[in-house]
């Protein structure tokens, strides 16, 4: 499977923003990839909540929104299947969630299981985590999809013989980086998968310096670098 990861720039609070970000990047991937992976909560932006539930709930999106919508028909009109983070509203709980897409179709909703996504000590009920961990199929291919804390807090439930995806969130500086904090990630993937894509944004406020990287039997076995928006394109 020819997989594009993106690592393009998003704003927090800025839905359009980030909606013109994916399309620039599903017509830059026509005819390359097959799946397009973005990072932790690139629709909304991670820092996109407030924790005051009244506003917060507004900024959330149901699987059933317009912009969920659209993006199912933008992976019919550029025939490229999409994964993106999203903070997800079901009902009255919200979910930092990973949505699957592929041919106008909802294939797969991932919800983080670790709480590292919320302002713990503050928030209430309302802000949640998943459960399930399970494996979803895609263009005959079972691939897991974990999030961000995800695996450093449990790794053990997300060892698997298949690709791991892994979008996440990290604002460490270039200076940590590269004094280490990229090997670390590379060993931590190591323990649940051979092949795991990890997916970074690019983000202003606060500096996220970005980056995708394929790490197979935990090395970097190919990169993009910080600071630069790209598509890092695999075949796996």
């Amino acid at each position: 499977m020819k997989i594009g990861l993106v690592s393009y720039r998003c704003e927090n609070r800025n839905t359009a923003f980030n909606m013109s970000q994916i399309e620039r990047a599903m017509k830059y991937a026509e005819g390359k990839a097959e799946l397009l992976c973005f990072g932790e909560a690139f629709l909304q932006g991670f820092d996109a909540l407030s924790w005051d539930y009244d506003t917060d709930q507004r900024t959330a999106l149901a699987l059933s929104s317009e912009t969920i919508t659209r993006l199912r028909e933008w992976t019919v009109r550029y025939g490229v299947s999409l994964i993106t983070g999203y903070i997800e509203k079901d009902g009255e709980k919200l979910f930092s969630s990973c949505v699957v897409l592929s041919d106008g179709e909802i294939v797969h909703n991932y919800r983080r299981i670790s709480k590292g996504w919320k302002e713990y000590s503050i928030t209430d009920g309302h802000y949640c985590e998943g459960t399930g961990t399970g494996p979803f199929r895609l263009n005959g291919k079972d691939i897991n999809l974990t999030l961000c804390g995800d695996l450093w807090d449990f790794p053990e439930q997300f060892r698997t013989e298949n690709l791991l995806i892994w979008p996440v969130y990290v604002n460490y500086s270039t200076d940590e980086w590269n004094s280490g904090a990229l090997d670390e990630y590379a060993a931590q993937a190591a323990l649940a998968a051979k092949d795991v894509l990890m997916i970074n944004p690019l983000d202003s406020d606060p500096v996220n310096h970005g980056g995708s990287f394929h790490f197979h039997d935990g090395q970097v076995a190919a990169r993009l670098p910080f600071d630069e928006e790209g598509i890092l394109f695999v075949d796996i």
